[in-house]
């Protein structure tokens, strides 16, 4: 038997802000979630009651109710061959149809917050960039979350309402045909040195690379003058790049010889296509920016949405791993095995991100944007 497709929805520009005129979203089943200022909703009492259980009878009773519901409507970042896989995976295993609504996280969390102050149930669950869903987490959209593979996840992405499934590991990255082994970084202080003056990328967003590098290095014992100048003589000849991705390529083609701060799973797969690239061994610790999966209170298909939820973190993490990406729950053979990790400082990102934007581009002031 053939499993049921996977239906992809498009984003319709300023389709979330009439909702209520055209009569709703088609990913959205029916609002059974209730207004939760009036206590518990319905999802969010299926959820107890469910989460109240473990191992197969928890996962058989999941299953029944998701069944019985028919479907799933999931909201995500994640890149398009990546949500293909895990929504086509989840699909052929439980014969749940996935309703799949695909952007980036601002427009993701954007979507979800006009539904939600429409009234509106668009999504049972959404999995995106940390930032995206601490703003959710603000918002009190999302409901709680508990289970035996939680406990798994590293302390680093465990969020009241939410939950690693992944990481960003941000690290740095060099072309091998210029950078020796023995040349490579082995600490973050080595991006200063001035032989990489002319060779060294900064992507030209990564604030939150920024802040947590900044704030580690001072809880170190450097003081605020230090770390100045170690970022300075870091940005002083380096070349800016808009885009982890290109960053990566550019670095193939030898356009400069190393980043600071790539993506992992992104030189892995340049690596793996033969790319003359490499990031291992980690510069320790490895920054890593959690991107995770919350339930919604309003979900209209809350079994399903929880189901989804507990296979993530259990089949789902060998999908995200077989598509090149960092799971959160290291396991078996793992390159983030023994790797010391620090998470973003998320909140510190949201509260102050006019100034760190302001900072952080101010530093790359005098950098050669470098283009595709």
């Amino acid at each position: 038997m053939t499993h049921r497709s996977v239906r992809a929805l498009a984003l319709v520009a300023g389709a979330t802000l009439v909702l209520s005129a055209c009569g709703g979203n088609p990913t959205a089943s029916g609002g059974s979630g209730g207004d939760s200022s009036d206590g518990p909703t319905d999802a969010e009492q299926l959820f107890e009651e469910v989460m109240a259980l473990s191992g197969a009878e928890r996962r058989d009773k999941l299953v029944e109710l998701a069944t019985e519901e028919g479907q799933l409507n999931l909201y995500t970042s994640m890149t398009s061959d990546v949500a293909d896989a895990v929504s086509e995976a989840f699909s052929d295993q439980f014969d749940i149809d996935v309703n799949l609504y695909r952007a980036n996280g601002e427009t993701v969390s954007q979507r979800v917050l006009q539904e939600q102050e429409a009234g509106y149930a668009g999504n049972d669950v959404v999995e995106t960039d940390g930032i995206e869903l601490a703003k959710l987490e603000q918002e009190g959209v999302m409901a709680a979350y508990e289970g035996e593979r939680r406990d798994l996840v590293p302390e680093a992405g465990q969020f009241d309402t939410w939950t690693a499934t992944r990481f960003n590991v941000f690290t740095p990255s060099w072309n091998t045909d210029a950078v020796s082994a023995d040349d490579a970084p082995k600490s973050w202080e080595d991006l200063a040195d001035p032989k990489w003056d002319g060779q060294l990328a900064m992507e030209l967003g990564d604030v939150d690379w920024y802040l947590t590098l900044k704030e580690y290095w001072l809880e170190q014992g450097k003081s605020e003058d230090e770390v100045a100048q170690l970022f300075a003589d870091m940005a002083d000849g380096a070349k800016a790049v808009k885009g982890h991705t290109v960053q990566a390529e550019l670095m193939a083609a030898g356009q400069y010889e190393l980043t600071a701060s790539n993506y992992s799973y992104i030189v892995q797969k340049a690596k793996d296509s033969g790319a003359p690239v490499d990031y291992l061994p980690f510069v320790e610790p490895a920054i890593a920016r959690p991107n995770g999966v919350g339930l919604m209170k309003t979900a209209a298909n809350p079994a399903a949405a929880l189901l989804f939820t507990d296979w993530l973190l259990e089949e789902g993490q060998q999908v995200l791993t077989d598509e090149g990406l960092s799971a959160a729950i290291v396991e078996g053979d793992n390159p983030l095995n023994g790797v010391e990790l620090i998470p973003v400082d998320i909140a510190g990102v949201i509260e102050n991100s006019a100034d760190l934007t302001a900072e952080y581009e101010e530093l790359l002031a005098n950098a050669e944007v470098v283009e595709d």
